[in-house]
């Protein structure tokens, strides 16, 4: 087989299924190896193609038939496209064989072939962009065809019907066009060029008129000449014609206005050296005519001796430059008459690239102030255009960018998330960075504060990816870094690193030293994920960071999805038990230190659920707190416990006061009051408990007079979990609460503790100097009971005396209370 190969003129060379060369002839060599044989094929292939050519031989052995595959060989230089015939050559009936490649040079081939596809393309993106409608009407096959921008144009969609015959599409067609438009496609068929193009209006589906401008050209006739195949594009120039008409109107207004005032327009050639005047112009320097003359001529010799040094060195001053420019300088009429004009002229360069200079003169030796208006009007008609133009490329840039740090905005990384989705070969990653920390800076150095560290983040984010990479600002503190063929996981997250040293670098403002953090999710696909799927994974990745502390960086994980899915199931399931008050109160006694007698009962709340479970506070109240719903299960609970006080005082028990806690959120609801006004509550028989933690010595001026105003409607204020480390002195007497109650932590410990008996009687005995009443919550054993007793405590609350229940658990202790004073 090797010497028959090497006998053979054409180049050929054979390969085992490994794809190691196992022999070629001198032919392959001369041709496709120049630098020698080597022992893979594969180091001959450029490396894009390798995986055709290890499928393509697999797939001949497999099938045992030949095969044509087109590849680029390496030999030196740029790729060489090569066209290769796969043999099988079986070798024995043991062994699956090798390949015989017969390759052919393919690169002139290959290269028309690209070319012709890149015309098409660009043909079809040039059809694309330039918003044609294509309509192709094949008489011969009776067949047309309306592309998708033609049925655009007219508001239809793909799948809309198209009129049924000619009469019924005419009268689309308004009504002074139709006679006009039957003879411009007649002739338009017949090859007249004076109707290639033809302008009409059709109606648009949703009722008003479109301008359309129709190219058109016969393509293809028989052999009497009737027209077989017309192809043409309808273009939609209904912007243009409105334009045009504004034109014309502000044409005719200018005109009028120049006619009226007197004031002449002239044009100036520097490069050809002529001058353009209209008899306007003529008429003011006391001349007849109209036309050409000459620079440095008739215009010159007019000017003031006194003037036209000035003058003229003004105008080859401002020739150079493209601002208008006025003057104001005296001439004298060839009479001898002295008059004064006043002249405003623009530079500019033609499509040519003649230097040229365009403006207006008149006689404002009687009439100045009236001139000087008319011109400012035509300025400002010349000044429109211009600025309607270079406005459009400001208002496109202000669209995709962000105003503060000229970074792309959320529509810009939108697109271009959505167009670099992975594909095939390729990977992609998002990082969603949200600013720790900036709240602060914010709230305590103001929003230029926070302005400049909006800035000086976004110019260390880019210094910190690479050039192909795209940072954007999607909003507030947020920033996001797409990367594009990511590599490993340990770069993308020595990426988030090094992001978040840069941003935690110190920087000043206005002498304040400013920190902020970033915290960091990170969500890498391969091909099939959606751009939509990619930014939603980065912000669950995202909110891992930042629960775990902040300043750090999460991969998105399944395990981070289920975590996101279960707060949110919480989150709906509390929101539905809102709505169906499924938030109950549980009511714990509050007896007398000495007599033991019933003083009052604190509300608790639990959450009933729909499933039969009874869940406590801690299983829901966190969730709540970042729904922002606290207050309102705060008001489901007080509305019931009100309730549940009628029903016991008409029971005939004597409660005489309810706690229920109020949340920081309940108390700053600005309609607090008229809601509690409208509940007619008894003066001393509510009270409402606030946190140490939240309302102490964080109590601001508004806080404050809140408090004083639920005080005049009899509302008793107290303190929960006093001692807890958060209260002073001070911040009791702002408060004045009726009563504060001991932090369970501390009543824990005073059977076996003489310190902690020693502190409690210090707190009661602050209370007894400021007149507040001491409530001791957690008395879990008698012993509690005895020793609070003794050091004078006031009310007593706790498992020893009594155990939260539902309402009717209330009744039945109060029952047997009641019976066992009977028995006495």
């Amino acid at each position: 087989m090797t010497s028959a190969l090497k006998a053979l003129p054409m180049p050929l060379v054979l390969v085992s299924p490994s794809l190691d060369i196992v022999a070629g002839n001198d032919a392959f060599g001369r041709a496709w190896a120049p630098a020698g044989m080597p022992v893979d094929m594969l180091d001959l292939i450029y490396k894009d193609d390798h995986g055709k050519l290890s499928l393509a031989v697999r797939r001949v052995l497999e099938e045992n038939k030949d095969q044509v595959l087109e590849a680029r060989f390496m030999i030196g230089g740029p790729p060489r496209w090569s066209r290769m015939s796969l043999t099988p050559v079986p070798l024995s009936s043991e062994d699956t064989g090798c390949v015989l490649l017969a390759p052919t040079d393919a690169e002139r081939e290959k290269a028309a072939q690209l070319e012709l596809e890149e015309r098409e393309t660009r043909w079809n993106n040039a059809l694309v962009s330039s918003d044609l409608g294509v309509w192709d009407h094949n008489n011969a096959l009776r067949r047309k065809y309306y592309s998708n921008t033609w049925r655009k144009i007219r508001g239809l969609a793909p799948e809309d019907p198209l009129a049924a015959s000619k009469e019924e599409w005419l009268q689309k067609v308004h009504p002074d066009d139709r006679d006009r438009v039957l003879e411009a496609m007649e002739r338009q068929s017949d090859g007249d060029p004076d109707y290639a193009i033809f302008e009409y209006r059709e109606q648009h589906k949703d009722g008003h008129w479109v301008w359309i401008e129709c190219r058109g050209a016969c393509v293809e006739r028989d052999a009497n000449g009737a027209a077989l195949r017309i192809i043409g594009t309808d273009t939609d120039i209904t912007e243009r014609k409105a334009a045009e008409a504004e034109f014309l109107r502000l044409s005719r207004r200018l005109e009028m206005a120049l006619e009226i005032s007197g004031v002449g327009v002239f044009e100036a050639d520097f490069d050809s050296g002529v001058t353009e005047w209209d008899e306007r112009m003529f008429a003011i320097y006391g001349l007849q005519g109209s036309g050409i003359i000459e620079i440095g001529g008739l215009w010159e010799s007019l000017l003031h001796p006194d003037d036209k040094e000035r003058v003229i060195d003004n105008v080859f001053r401002n020739r150079e430059h493209e601002a208008p420019f006025a003057d104001e300088y005296r001439v004298i009429l060839r009479g001898g008459t002295e008059c004064t004009i006043r002249s405003y002229s623009k530079c500019f360069v033609d499509t040519d690239g003649h230097r040229k200079m365009v403006g207006a003169n008149w006689d404002i030796t009687q009439d100045v102030l009236l001139r000087r208006e008319l011109e400012r009007a035509k300025l400002l008609a010349e000044a429109r255009s211009a600025e309607l133009e270079a406005a459009h490329g400001r208002v496109e840039h202000i669209a995709l960018h962000d105003h503060l740090t000229s970074l792309p905005n959320r529509r810009y990384f939108e697109d271009v998330l959505e167009a670099a989705s992975p594909i095939e070969h390729s990977k992609v990653a998002v990082l969603h960075i949200d600013l720790d920390r900036f709240k602060q800076i914010n709230d305590t150095l103001g929003h230029l504060a926070g302005d400049h560290v909006l800035r000086v983040v976004a110019e260390r984010l880019k210094g910190c990816v690479k050039a192909h990479d795209f940072v954007a600002r999607i909003g507030g503190d947020e920033f996001v870094v797409i990367c594009t063929d990511t590599g490993s996981a340990r770069m993308l997250s020595n990426l988030a690193q090094r992001i978040i040293k840069e941003i935690g670098k110190p920087l000043t403002y206005e002498s304040n030293t400013c920190r902020v953090g970033a915290s960091i999710g990170i969500a890498s696909a391969d091909a099939g994920t959606s751009a939509r799927q990619l930014l939603s994974n980065a912000d669950i990745a995202l909110y891992r960071a930042k629960s775990r502390g902040r300043n750090c960086h999460e991969f998105f994980s399944q395990s981070a999805l289920q975590e996101i899915t279960s707060a949110k199931h919480l989150s709906d399931d509390i929101l539905r038990a809102l709505e169906a008050r499924e938030f109950v109160p549980f009511y714990q006694l509050q007896f007398d230190a000495k007599s033991l007698a019933v003083v009052g009962v604190e509300t608790l709340v639990r959450w009933a659920h729909q499933d039969g479970r009874l869940l406590p506070p801690d299983s829901f109240l966190p969730m709540a707190e970042e729904l922002g719903i606290v207050a309102d299960i705060d008001a489901v609970v007080l509305e019931t416990a009100l309730a549940d006080a009628r029903r016991w005082r008409g029971m005939g028990f004597s409660i005489p006061k309810i706690s229920v806690n109020v949340s920081y959120r309940r108390l700053s609801d600005p309609t607090l009051l008229k809601k509690l006004e409208k509940l007619s509550i008894p003066p001393g028989t509510l009270a409402f408990e606030l946190l140490e933690s939240i309302f102490l010595d964080e109590c601001d001026g508004e806080t404050l007079e809140r408090l004083a105003q639920l005080r005049q409607l009899g509302i008793e204020l107290e303190v929960d979990d006093f001692g807890s480390g958060h209260a002073s002195i001070i911040s009791l007497l702002k408060v004045s609460p009726h009563a504060l109650k001991i932090d369970r932590e501390l009543i824990k410990r005073i059977p076996q503790s003489r310190k902690q008996q020693k502190l409690i009687s210090s707190i009661i005995d602050i209370g007894k100097s400021l007149g507040i009443k001491v409530i001791a919550e957690g008395v879990e054993t008698n012993e509690h009971v005895r020793l609070l007793q003794q050091l004078g405590c006031d009310v007593l609350q706790g498992y020893a005396l009594a155990k939260p229940t539902p309402f009717d658990g209330i009744v039945d202790v109060l029952t047997m209370r009641r019976l066992a004073e009977l028995r006495e």
